[in-house]
C-alpha cells in the first residue's frame, strides 16, 4: 500500500522555540519554508525544507512534557540525516560547538555514521549516503 510513498515530514515539538529554531535552521542549515504564530495556542509552527522532498514540522507549545528518548525508548528512537561526506558533517557540527559522538561502521552496510543531540535532547544521525 505504501511501498512507493516517500516520507513527507517529520514532526518535532520542542521545549525552547528560539533555541531550537537556530538549532535548526543555522546550525544545521535547513531552510525555512514557512513560519505561522498560531495565537490560539500559544505556539510556533516552523516548515522547513529538509533535502528535496522532505520537511521538518518544528512545534512549540507552552510547557510540553518531557518525552523518554534513551536509553532505548520504546517510540521513535531516531531521526537519520544521509549526507555524501560524514567526516565533514562532523567537524562542521564540531567547529560551531555541537557535542558529536566519534563516527562508526555500520557492521551491515559498511557505511559511516555518528549521532549528535537537538537541543532537547532528540538523537540525531548523520549517515553515510
Amino acid at each position: 500500500m505504501l511501498t512507493d510513498s516517500e516520507i513527507h515530514h517529520v514532526a518535532i515539538i520542542c521545549s525552547n522555540y528560539e533555541r531550537s529554531k537556530a538549532f535548526y535552521t543555522e546550525t544545521l542549515g535547513f531552510t525555512v519554508i514557512e513560519e505561522t504564530h498560531r495565537a490560539e495556542r500559544g505556539s510556533y509552527k516552523l516548515d522547513l525544507r529538509v533535502g528535496r522532498n522532505a520537511q521538518i514540522e518544528l512545534f512549540s507549545f507552552p510547557a510540553p512534557p518531557a518525552r523518554v528518548s534513551r536509553p532505548e525508548a520504546c517510540g521513535l528512537r531516531h531521526l537519520a540525516f544521509q549526507v555524501d561526506d560524514v567526516l565533514s558533517v562532523h567537524n562542521k557540527l564540531k567547529e560551531k560547538g555541537i557535542e558529536v559522538e566519534e563516527i562508526r561502521l555500520d557492521e551491515i552496510t559498511d557505511k559511516k555514521f555518528f549521532f549528535f543531540s537537538d537541543p532537547d535532547d532528540l538523537p540525531l544521525e548523520v549517515y553515510q549516503r
